[in-house]
């Protein structure tokens, strides 16, 4: 997030960093499994269907029931301060910054309280474009190099947290 001027909230003794990841359609699961097993984090992998997860006690599962925004509720009510949240999915961004966790793309671009006004209105305004017809191309696809930013980005939020003060392991 931006420097407001305002000092960070203080940190609870021992408050863990979790992860949280929207993981439907998430490309980068492989390299959040990584970040997690080299910082000792808790990982939630949440979606509307069974995937597979390594076998690590710190790496769970959450299979919520099918239906719109249910696992974006299920990540929203639970990511707060402290917390990194994976998505491409705007508007679950929006709640989780205003939880006041970490938010990252897939491709390493962080969602914060400075960018999240503009990502919705760029998402709104292309919804209505391609539900008029005006537009029907997605956005361009995912590479190695959005592999590495995010990656890149991921570690860099973990390293961040822990100088305020958040435990990872």
């Amino acid at each position: 997030m931006a420097f407001t001027g305002i000092p960070s909230r203080p940190v609870p003794p021992g408050r863990r960093i979790r992860l949280f990841v929207d993981a439907d359609a998430c490309p980068v699961k492989p390299e959040c499994f990584r970040v997690a097993t080299r910082y000792r984090m808790q990982v939630f992998l949440v979606s509307n269907s069974l995937m597979a997860v390594p076998p690590d006690p710190l790496v769970e599962r959450v299979v919520v029931e099918a239906g719109p925004d249910v696992a974006d509720d299920w990540i929203a009510e639970r990511a707060a301060h402290g917390d990194i949240v994976v998505t491409a999915d705007v508007p679950l961004a929006a709640r989780c910054v205003r939880n006041d966790a970490e938010v990252l793309r897939p491709n390493g671009r962080s969602f914060d309280a400075d960018s999240i006004g503009m990502a919705l209105a760029t998402r709104n305004l292309m919804d209505d474009l391609r539900s008029q017809g005006q537009m029907t191309g997605g956005p361009r696809p995912f590479d190695g190099k959005d592999r590495s930013a995010f990656l890149s980005a991921l570690d860099n939020a973990v390293v961040r947290l822990r100088r305020r003060g958040f435990a990872a392991g």
